[in-house]
């Protein structure tokens, strides 16, 4: 299940708008590479919907099925809010609804079940 944090305003490049939903998966405990300490986090990403903003405010705090999933993607750049540095990363993370993965999460299970 993912959890709805909230929802965005965009325009399209013809100037006419739309709205994202901001969705959060679940809490996930990763190990730390400077501290060696975990950590706890959840992986977020963005929906587009047909909605208005009213739906997408009434749809704030609700929960959807399915799953917030990190897939590979062509290097870009990214600058960190808080620093100002500018990092490249090859991921972004994306909505996978209930039932559906990702290529990577089916060539990772078609690997274990070669080598199980």
């Amino acid at each position: 299940m993912v959890r709805i944090l909230g929802y965005k305003q965009r325009q399209k490049e013809d100037g006419t708008e739309f709205y994202l939903l901001e969705v959060q998966g679940g809490i996930e405990m990763v190990l730390s590479k400077a501290t060696g300490q975990y950590y706890a986090t959840a992986k977020k990403a963005t929906v587009s919907t047909t909605f208005d903003e009213e739906t997408c405010k009434a749809l704030v705090g609700s929960q959807m099925p399915g799953k917030v999933s990190k897939i590979k993607t062509e290097p870009y750049q990214y600058v960190i809010k808080e620093s100002g540095e500018t990092i490249s990363l090859e991921h972004k993370y994306i909505y996978l609804p209930e039932g559906v993965e990702s290529s990577e999460e089916k060539l990772a299970k078609q690997l274990e079940e070669a080598f199980a």
